[in-house]
């Protein structure tokens, strides 16, 4: 007769060890997600600093006006693929909009926002990062080209902003700079707090769960919804994690579950393909619908094309193995 010795563990102590167990994979984690926010929020203040953002956001205006938005809107846009939903919306507060265009910009921030940290991630848990990359952009674009047609005009409400957005002469401006620099200061000491407590504790609950058999149990119990998204059972907890505080601050969960073989490498490509369009469906959409966005319309067309960029992802691997066979024989 076997005897199970985790039952005869204390609970305390199996809690304990969760902890210690979560603290060389959380540090790792951290400093990876600090390496790459910090040079790219720095680069930003440059980039703001000397007047270069501006105009290479007024480069896509053409690209803007062909899905119906001002080519002011490209600032926002861009704002969100180089930091975060909270700079894209402060462009946004200064636009003239419409309720629709409202919407079509914001599903673009949704998709394409934090881009260079979420996409590393990403390609850390074996999505090729050329692959992620197209597809955030293309489907970000497509979103918003698809509901340029679909989205009424009266949708939504927004009190339109100044539309005046000043235009920076080039160079570097020293007073700007400086003063931004502390601000960037302040502002990376909060992150750096604000990603030490939450990856520890989203990898410490996770950890806990695994400890006690709970992953398995939630994997069983979500197998028919995650199915129907074309994703494997063992991708129910990351999924909840992806869709609750997002992928940089569920980082450290979903490279764990790799690592440690709960997700293989096919697995977690096609996770990644679904959370690449859709995640965080809690605070960033409610960001959006703070704005005046229906929360149908802020949510629905992101976790429509995660689906869909799923299942022809799978279509495409049964495609290129039934020619791999025929080619073989």
């Amino acid at each position: 007769m076997t005897v199970n010795t985790e039952t005869q563990i204390p609970f305390w102590l199996r809690i304990l060890k969760c902890a210690r167990d979560n603290i060389s994979p959380a540090l790792s984690m951290i400093r990876f997600l600090l390496f790459i926010m910090l040079p790219v929020s720095f680069a930003v203040l440059i980039l703001k600093s000397t007047g270069l953002l501006f105009y290479v956001s007024k480069s896509m205006n053409p690209l803007m006006q062909f899905l119906g938005l001002p080519g002011t809107a490209a600032l926002a846009y861009l704002s969100s693929i180089l930091m975060n939903l909270y700079s894209a919306i402060a462009v946004i507060k200064t636009l003239d909009l419409t309720g629709k265009q409202l919407v079509i910009l914001s599903t673009m921030c949704l998709i394409a926002h934090n881009f260079f940290v979420e996409c590393l991630v990403m390609k850390k848990t074996g999505s090729p990062l050329r692959k992620i990359i197209l597809l955030r952009i293309v489907n970000s674009i497509l979103a918003a080209w698809i509901l340029h047609f679909i989205v009424p005009e009266e949708t939504g409400s927004f009190s339109a902003g100044s539309l005046a957005v000043e235009v920076p002469a080039i160079g570097l401006d020293a007073k700007q700079f400086f003063a931004g620099l502390g601000s960037w200061f302040v502002d990376s000491l909060f992150l750096v707090l604000q990603i030490f407590i939450i990856v520890f504790l989203v990898m410490f609950f996770q950890r806990i769960l695994a400890e006690f058999g709970l992953i398995k149990k939630l994997g069983k119990f979500a197998r028919p919804l995650i199915g129907f998204f074309g994703l494997s059972p063992n991708t129910a907890y990351v999924w909840i994690v992806a869709y609750t505080v997002g992928i940089a601050y569920g980082a450290g969960v979903i490279v764990e579950e790799v690592k440690e073989g709960s997700l293989t490498r096919i697995e977690a490509d096609l996770f990644n393909h679904h959370v690449a369009v859709s995640h965080s469906q809690i605070e960033d959409t409610l960001l959006f619908v703070s704005l005046g966005v229906p929360y149908v319309w802020a949510a629905l067309p992101r976790f429509v094309l995660a689906i869909i960029a799923v299942w022809v992802e799978r279509a495409r691997r049964a495609i290129f193995r039934s020619s791999f066979r025929v080619k073989v024989v």
